[in-house]
C-alpha cells in the first residue's frame, strides 16, 4: 500500500505503508505530517491544499485470473 500526496493534479510523493498498521490510530497521520513538513514551501506557494490518497498497488488474484 502507498500513501500518495497530491497538490492539484501533480503527485508530489508516494510513501510505502505497512498494511498491518493502517488501522492503528495516528499511523497515517504521522506520514501526512511528515510530507506536509517536507513540502511546506510548496504547499504555501500553491493555491490548493494537499490531498492524500491511500492506494493498494499490489495486483489482486481476481485481476490476475481474469487475464487468463
Amino acid at each position: 500500500m502507498q500513501l500518495m500526496m497530491y497538490i492539484g493534479n501533480d503527485m508530489i510523493e508516494s510513501v510505502p505503508l505497512s498494511e498491518e498498521h493502517i488501522s492503528q490510530p495516528g499511523y497515517l497521520g504521522k506520514f501526512k505530517r511528515m510530507l506536509k513538513d517536507k513540502y511546506a514551501e510548496l504547499i504555501r506557494e500553491s493555491k490548493t491544499p494537499p490531498e492524500f490518497l491511500v492506494v493498494d498497488i499490489t495486483p489482486s488474484s481476481r485481476s490476475a485470473s481474469a487475464q487468463s
